[in-house]
This record gives structure tokens, sequence and C-alpha cells, in this order.
């Protein structure tokens, strides 16, 4: 269920669905928020520096928000997108890296400075809705979105909502383990959340410096012009690096067999992915054949803030 606009009888809940719909995108360094009027065309969009405080998260989204209804109008529906989640059990933030965040009832001090419902979901689960809802995976029943950057996360969407389970987690696939580990990936390296292996540290942009260029590389964005050029060990790094994508994404298909897999994330402008990974996928995945369609975000870097607004649906009740 998504957090937010507890209270609300659910014909006061569709009341506020009109035609415009704001998406806040709330990252760790820059927040962003766009208007969307209902057939899904941007309105307005601007962007600012994330507060280094909770308070001052807090007052900055109000004020994105009074700028939005300056520039569009008032009372559009608000959606946030977050590194982390709300907790279920108590309505706190939890899991998000931006750490001032965690413990603190973010949705509903949000709700009481407008005087409105808000609601809010994991950022890769608004990657997967704006791609299931008017993007590359428009249309499909079940689609798993993923975001490959400076981190790895993905998230669920099952007939245009967002799956998130009892926990708040479902779609947490960074942080389960590489399968089919082979040689020196077993355990694998220590990972932030506390464990070891995480796909995290092999898929993300940050993962596949390391393994190209040691311990201390974080940033992969010259690997693929290096491979090209000829350089060996860039070539034999983007080949690992997209068996494991293959590998990891085997997993989910086992267990999930969805319609469409949608890669968002830098990592996901490397073209040869979406060559190379659906012919890696057969070995790994239980079936005797593989028809999965893996796709690029067709929003690109919008497509979180864009799944954000969308976290109100275009049909009422939604």
């Amino acid at each position: 269920m998504l957090r937010g606009g507890r209270g609300l009888s659910k014909r006061a809940a569709s009341a506020t669905i009109g035609a415009m719909r704001f998406g806040i995108d709330l990252g760790g360094t820059k927040m962003e928020i766009l208007a969307l009027d209902d057939a899904g065309i941007e309105r307005f969009r601007v962007r600012a520096p994330t507060p280094d405080s909770y308070g001052g998260v807090v007052r900055g989204i109000v004020d994105l928000i009074r700028t939005a209804e300056a520039e569009t109008e008032p009372g559009a529906t608000v959606g946030i997108g977050m590194p982390g989640c709300i907790s279920p059990a108590t309505g706190l933030v939890k899991g998000s890296n931006t750490t001032f965040l965690n413990g603190r009832p973010l949705d509903r001090d949000i709700e009481a400075a407008l005087g409105r419902p808000v609601r809010m979901a994991n950022d890769a689960n608004c990657f997967a809705l704006s791609e299931a809802t008017d993007g590359a995976a428009a249309g499909k029943r079940v689609v798993f979105g993923v975001i490959l950057g400076t981190g790895c996360g993905g998230g669920v969407v099952v007939d245009g909502r967002i799956l998130e389970g009892p926990h708040g987690i479902a779609g947490e696939w960074g942080h389960t383990p590489l399968p089919w580990q082979v040689g020196y990936e077993n355990p694998g390296p220590r990972c932030w959340c506390g464990r070891v292996g995480c796909l995290e540290l092999w898929l993300s942009g940050t993962g596949l410096a390391r393994d190209c260029d040691g311990p201390g590389a974080r940033d992969a964005t010259q690997i693929p012009l290096r491979a090209k050029a000829g350089d060996e060990a860039a070539r034999a790094a983007l080949a690992r690096h997209a068996d494991r994508l293959a590998r990891g994404l085997a997993g989910v298909i086992n267990l999930l067999d969805p319609d469409a897999i949608v890669l968002g994330g830098g990592v996901s402008n490397l073209d040869h992915l979406y060559v190379e990974v659906p012919r890696l996928l057969k070995p790994y995945v239980f079936s005797d054949v593989v028809h999965t369609p893996v796709l690029k975000a067709r929003h690109g870097d919008s497509s979180g803030v864009r799944g954000a607004a969308w976290l109100w649906p275009r049909q009422p009740g939604g």
C-alpha cells in the first residue's frame, strides 16, 4: 500500500485526483519537481539543491510545491519518490542513504505543512511505475524496473500498481546476492548495508569501475570508450558485467516471470546490454525459451520524477 493520504475517505481521496499532478524526486544532492497534466505532458519543472537537514528538506519540498502551484494551478496531487521507504510498521523513513531522513515521519510532516495528502514511494518503484504507465513497458501487465547508477535498485509494478509488500521492500533486488557465483566472486565485497556480495556492488556504475580498475575506482564513464579503443581490461570488465546482470535478472525471471524488464540509470546507457543480456539469460532461466524483453527506459533521467507524479493514477480511487 502506498503511504500517504491517511485518514481520508475513499470519496475524499478520489476527489483530490485532478488534471494536474506534481511529482518530486528527492535525491541526495538535488530535489526536482515536475508538473504533469492528465495526458502525461510536462507543464513545469524546476530543480533545487537538497538541504542538509531534515527540517530543511521538509521546507524545501513545500517551497517547490508552492513554486509549481504559482506556475500551474493550486490543489494538484503530490507524489514523492525517495531513496528508502516508509516503514509500514512505524510510519517512519527507513533504508535511506540520506541518513538524517531515517526514523522521521517525512510524509506526515509534509502533509501537515501542506494541509493535504501526499503519496510517497521508493525511487526505484517510481521509476518502474513511470515506465509501466507511459514508458517503454506501457501496456505490460507485470514490469520489473531496474536503476543501475551509483547504486542499484529495483521495483515491481503489477496491473499499473506498485507492489510494495508488507515490509515495504518488494523489489529490493540490489541487496540480494549475486547468483551462481564463480571463483573469486564468492563471498564478494562488503556492502554498505552490512552484507556481502550484494548485486549493487557488482552491477552499479561504481561496481563496474571497481571490477575494471581496482578497489579505489568509482567512475565507469570511460570504460566503454576504452573498450572501443581496444583496452582488453575494459572489454573483459564489460563482458563480466553483462553476464552478472543476466544472472541477476534471471533470478527475477525465475521468481516473477515479468512481461518486461526496463533498465534505467547511467549504466543503462551501455547499448551492448540490450544485445548481450537477452542472449546470456537463457542458461540461467528455468525455461525452454526466454522471451522476456530487456528494454531501455523511454523517459531516461525523468522517469523517477514522472513516476512520483503517477503515484496518483488517472482513474479515481486508484
